[in-house]
C-alpha cells in the first residue's frame, strides 16, 4: 500500500493537448499533483485550461506524451475504461447540469446508483453524509429552483464527492456566482480539502490566489509553467 499512496494523483510528461484534433494548444506540458495538494490552474480565456482539465477526465484523447490520472495511463486507455476514470475523479462544472424535475437526494442518488451504488441505506447515508459536508444537510427534498446559485452549486460539489473521489477537478466553480457566495463556494473546497481530497481549481479569481496561498499552474503561450 505504501507504494501506491506515495505515487502522484496526476502526473503529466511531455503532453501535448489539442483541441478537435488537431488545433495544439499546449505542448510539453509537465506537473504533477500529489494527495492531499491544491492547486490553481489560471490563464486567459482560450488558454488552455479547459482542454488541460478535459485531458484529464477523458474528454480529449492524450495524442503524445505519458499521463497518469488515479492510476490510468492516458495514452493507454480505452474508451470503455473512462467511466471508471471518472469515478475516481469528481468534476465541478461552471454550470450545475442538475436535472430540474428531481430534488437534491435523487440527484444524487441517479449518479450512485448509475456507479453501481445497490444498498438503499448505504445510498441515503452517503447522499446525508456528502451534503453534511458541503453545508446542505437540511435540503435533501428541495428541487434544484428552490435552491439559489450557490446552493446549487453545492450540491454540485456535493454530487462530485459521492465516490470520495482522490481529487476534485473545477472548471471555473465560481464564474457564474457573485463575489460573496463564490467566497462561500471556496471555503467549501477548502474544507474538502482539508479532510484531505487533492483539488486542481482553473479560476480567474486572483483575489483566491491572495487569500488561499496555493499551488499556482499558469496556462499562457502554449505552456504550462508553476508559478512560484
Amino acid at each position: 500500500m505504501t507504494a501506491f499512496s506515495s505515487e502522484p494523483i496526476i502526473k503529466l510528461e511531455g503532453v501535448d493537448i489539442y483541441q478537435n484534433g488537431n488545433k495544439l494548444v499546449l505542448s510539453d506540458v509537465n506537473f504533477e499533483i500529489n494527495k492531499g495538494d491544491f492547486v490553481f490552474l489560471i490563464g486567459r480565456t482560450g488558454s488552455g485550461k479547459s482542454s488541460l482539465l478535459k485531458t484529464l477526465y477523458g474528454d480529449l484523447w492524450l495524442e503524445s506524451g505519458k499521463g497518469k490520472v488515479v492510476g490510468y495511463e492516458l495514452q493507454k486507455m480505452k474508451q470503455a475504461e473512462v467511466p471508471f476514470l471518472r469515478r475516481k475523479l469528481g468534476i465541478v462544472f461552471q454550470d450545475f447540469q442538475l436535472f430540474f424535475d428531481r430534488n437534491v437526494e435523487e440527484n444524487l442518488e441517479f449518479v450512485l446508483r448509475a456507479t453501481g451504488w445497490t444498498d438503499k441505506s448505504a445510498i441515503k447515508t452517503r447522499i446525508s453524509d456528502v451534503l453534511m459536508q458541503v453545508g446542505l444537510g437540511t435540503s435533501p427534498k428541495k428541487m434544484p429552483h428552490q435552491l439559489s446559485g450557490g446552493e446549487q452549486q453545492r450540491v454540485v460539489i456535493a454530487r462530485a464527492m459521492l465516490n470520495e473521489p482522490q481529487i476534485l477537478l473545477a472548471d471555473e466553480p465560481t464564474g457564474n456566482l457573485d463575489p460573496e457566495v463564490g467566497e462561500q463556494i471556496m471555503q467549501v473546497f477548502q474544507t474538502i480539502n482539508t479532510a484531505g481530497t487533492a483539488i486542481l481549481m482553473a479560476t480567474h479569481n486572483y483575489d483566491f490566489l491572495k487569500k488561499y496561498p496555493a499551488r499556482v499552474v499558469k496556462c499562457e503561450n502554449g505552456a504550462v509553467t508553476e508559478i512560484q
